[in-house]
């Protein structure tokens, strides 16, 4: 499954959950939430995983956490907040580069209406495009 099915199901999800949840919950439940779903569904799921940094050659095993990793492919950022910056897109952005993963999702679910708190981020993905039909003469 490439990057661009698991964020498919990973968005899905994400809105299924906002329905029947709602806004206004701590990110750490959307998180076990998310990962619960996403479990049933057959995808793999790490939470909290650390992204390490390297500085002057030194690797620095605590630099980050991302609060879930999807098959190995796929970072999800979890907000609960009014709405996120530049800087919770930065973070995620971040993520990706120290991990070589090429797509993330960074998910707001104390936005009104779920479909305005995603946001996808990518590093280096390739996009896959529809071609456009002939037009007839």
């Amino acid at each position: 499954m490439d990057e661009n099915a698991i964020g498919r199901m990973v968005v899905d999800a994400s809105m299924m959950i906002h329905k029947e949840l709602g806004s206004g919950l701590l990110e750490s439940v959307y998180e076990h939430v998310l990962g619960h779903v996403l479990t049933e569904q057959g995808l793999a799921i790490e939470r909290q995983v650390s992204v390490p940094i390297a500085f002057r050659g030194v690797r620095l095993d605590e630099g980050f956490r991302a609060d879930l990793i999807v098959e190995g492919k796929v970072i999800l950022e979890l907000k609960s907040v009014e709405a996120v910056n530049n800087a919770h897109k930065k973070q995620l952005l971040t993520y990706l580069r120290l991990t070589g993963l090429k797509l993330g999702l960074l998910l707001n679910f104390g936005s009104a209406l779920m479909k305005d708190g995603i946001t996808r981020i990518v590093n280096g993905l390739e996009e896959k495009h529809e071609l456009a039909k002939p037009q007839s003469r």
